[in-house]
């Protein structure tokens, strides 16, 4: 078994991406490969096959590998609740909430975890490929590290760094963060990726020789700026893509604490959708649908959806018939009451909803984690349509949250034998637990009919689409990095892999 580990000079600087094309491109030599991230902190988050739970972004590269997501391959997930608060995933499961300086002194017994994880992972696959966070010379960070440096010298692993040339400043991104690394640290960081390059190359290379000749290092590939790329994002909350004339206009607000929005990705990419996220202190466009997403603290975004005077804009918006939809933690909101006496995401208490469904719901211990899939049955009929849309999904449930009341005598969808989520009696509003609700073309067609779409067929195949991105990153691997050296660097020169 070899691990090597991709670590980045900034947060952003391509690690997922990086260490996703290498995972496709030696799953596609039929390499046994496997994923790794020793701690991740994202409201980004996937069911394991084990029903545990991991980082959005490490369930990506799992697919890159042809593998389903294990929770050994993020051994600790991070999920922020507050600004010095987060909830502490280990192996796929809820260990509790601690703040940012409880976490630092765990960081230690932590380490425990990440390792036990890895050598699990270790056993059964060929080649690892590990993905740090962040950046390894955040010297504030570095006592009892696990997420970086940490890692490789307990793990005894090389080191790929990865540089963002698209912010600038690349040559001193690399050689700073080597600076403030140890002598053990500086050695075992073998080379230098470069990401997102545009233009010609050969205006480039001349700080490349200085580069190599100034670290001792070698400079691996060059990786292209690619146009149009969409997968999963670890936090960053993307941009929709061109869309046609006459598109319908969906908006979702971004919460401080929004989770899982990867459940856009779909409607970003489909030509019929013009999708804005709204950040705080926008102004709350006229839109087709809104659309409430997942939260990590539910009464914390509540309030500040009030804040920023959202109740009134939806009230406005139904008034002049527009649609209204809630997912997870918004369909939470869309209740009468969020009662969390427990105090799992937050402060003890209850607030109200939006009153919009006649439910409340009750946060209780035992997060709900399984993957899930049914048919939409309850979107009422269009004009000129004699029955309701029924449509195929698949998703799946992340929540702590019961919710119970008269409104759900009104399901949404069938899942696996019960029913989930509400539609309101005039049907304008409808709610589900289900993430990824969009993710299969049928049913993103039969949601997107309801808020008002005209015309079908253009909804993508998600899935699909995002194993087309990774062969394009796995591309990159082959057409931009040095393979042979690469090889040789894992172990695989005598393997007659292909590169």
């Amino acid at each position: 078994m070899t691990t090597l580990m991709v670590q980045g000079t900034t947060s952003d600087a391509g690690k997922t991406t990086v260490v996703a094309a290498l995972c496709r491109w030696l799953a596609r030599q039929g390499i046994a490969v496997a994923p790794f991230k020793p701690q991740n902190m994202a409201l980004n988050s996937a069911v394991t096959v084990d029903g545990g739970e991991i980082g959005r972004s490490t369930a990506l590269q799992a697919l890159a590998c042809g593998l389903e997501p294990h929770s050994d391959m993020n051994p600790v997930l991070l999920k922020p609740q507050s600004d010095c608060g987060a909830q502490v995933i280990l192996r796929g499961r809820v260990h509790g909430n601690m703040d940012a300086l409880d976490y630092h002194g765990y960081k230690a017994e932590a380490k425990q975890a990440v390792m036990a994880a890895w050598q699990s992972l270790s056993a059964r696959y060929q080649i690892i490929i590990a993905e740090g966070a962040g950046s390894p010379a955040e010297i504030n960070l570095r006592a009892n590290d696990i997420a970086n440096m940490g890692f490789a010298e307990a793990a005894d692993c090389p080191v790929l760094l990865v540089g963002d040339i698209d912010r600038g400043g690349v040559f001193a991104q690399l050689v700073g963060t080597l600076e403030l690394v140890t002598d053990s640290e500086r050695e075992r960081t073998r080379g230098f990726v470069i990401n997102r390059f545009r233009g010609d190359k050969t205006l480039l290379d001349p700080g490349l020789e200085w580069l190599e000749e100034r670290t001792g290092k070698p400079v691996t590939g060059v990786l292209p700026y690619l146009h149009g790329l969409v997968i999963d994002a670890e936090d960053s909350v993307g941009t929709s893509g061109e869309s046609e004339a006459g598109a319908l206009n969906v908006i979702v607000p971004v919460l401080p604490r929004i989770s899982n929005h990867n459940d856009f990705d779909p409607l970003r990419l489909h030509p019929g959708v013009n999708l804005r996220f709204i950040g705080p202190d926008e102004v709350i466009p006229p839109a087709d649908l809104i659309i409430l997403p997942g939260s990590k603290s539910t009464r914390t975004d509540m309030a500040w959806l009030k804040s920023q005077g959202w109740p009134d804009a939806i009230r406005r918006h139904l008034r002049y018939g527009g649609k209204v939809m809630g997912i997870c933690g918004g369909f939470q909101m869309l209740g009468t009451t969020v009662e969390d006496p427990d105090g799992l995401e937050g402060e003890k208490g209850a607030s109200d909803g939006l009153g919009l469904f006649d439910m409340a719901t009750r946060m209780v211990a035992g997060k709900q984690l399984r993957n899930i899939c049914g048919e939409l049955m309850g979107l009422p009929s269009l004009p000129g349509e004699d029955s309701a849309h029924t449509a195929g999904l698949s998703g799946y449930e992340m929540h702590n949250g019961v919710t119970t009341g008269p409104a759900l005598a009104r399901p949404l969808a069938q899942l696996d034998g019960r029913t989930d989520g509400a539609v309101s009696d005039d049907g304008l509003v409808i709610g589900s637990y289900v993430h990824g609700i969009f993710d299969e073309p049928a049913a993103c067609e039969a949601l997107l009919a309801w808020a008002g779409l005209v015309g079908k067929g253009k909804a993508i195949d998600y899935q699909r689409h995002r194993l087309a991105q990774l062969d394009r990153l796995a591309d990159q691997i082959e057409q931009h990095l040095d393979t042979d050296w690469l090889k040789e660097l894992l172990g695989l020169s005598n393997t007659g892999a292909a590169g």
